[in-house]
């Protein structure tokens, strides 16, 4: 089987969050699978130096940005065919609520990019699996925004620390028609009617081994649902 993996970047604060998405491909390729790296061919928000924190005074395109991530080997969204791939992996990081949606700014009323919007969608009305780590269910949430699918989705759980505001985000999922539920970076959960796996990873205070564990379970349902 084949998976997409769709990256905004490359660093957590302006982009796709490195260590998921390598992970990501590490476990698609421990699986027996093969995976290809999907960009969008348009300029970051903005760039962030990942020492200070701070905006820097330059322009990053995220296609050329994730193409790092993927050593080269990289397709431009605009040339994925839904029908090749077998699923599809979206790693966090920032990008996601940055670059492909606005979220980041103007919270669940922020637009989504049509065309990742569009893969999501194909991808959803043909039966293909989507597993959404981290912050990423945004991505997919704006998708889904209006139709007929309300899918179910988590971002973390309150229950533990989290550098992040678990149930402000679970509130503004809902406002786009989305459930949720709290899961830990020890769990998933799974959307069985609509395929959709989503995974707490970053969201939560956690070690990479944690966050390895996180995307290989979640990458073991997308391969067991690709097959229904």
């Amino acid at each position: 089987m084949n998976f997409g993996i769709l990256l905004s970047g490359s660093g957590v604060y302006d982009g796709a969050e490195i260590q998921e998405a390598v992970l990501s491909m590490l476990a698609v390729s421990e699986s027996g699978d093969t995976y290809t790296c999907i960009g969008v061919n348009a300029d970051q928000f903005h760039v962030i130096n990942h020492v200070t924190g701070e905006p820097m005074n330059e322009s990053r395109n995220m296609f050329v940005e994730a193409a790092r991530i993927a050593r080269g080997n990289i397709v431009p969204i605009q040339d994925v065919q839904p029908a090749d791939l077998d699923g599809l992996i979206i790693p966090g990081g920032f990008g996601s609520a940055k670059n492909f949606t606005k979220w980041a700014f103007e919270g669940p009323e922020g637009a989504i990019l049509p065309e990742v919007k569009l893969l999501l969608v194909n991808l959803i009305n043909i039966g293909k699996p989507i597993a959404a780590l981290c912050v990423s269910p945004v991505v997919l949430a704006k998708a889904l925004e209006g139709s007929d699918i309300h899918p179910s989705l988590t971002l973390g759980t309150t229950a533990e620390s989290s550098p992040y505001d678990i149930e402000a985000f679970s509130q503004g999922l809902e406002k786009t028609g989305a459930t949720t539920t709290y899961k830990t970076v020890k769990e998933i959960h799974v959307d069985t009617a609509n395929k959709i796996i989503t995974a707490p990873c970053y969201m939560m205070d956690a070690t990479i081994s944690e966050v390895w564990k996180n995307i290989h379970q979640a990458v073991g349902e997308l391969k067991k649902l690709a097959t229904l």
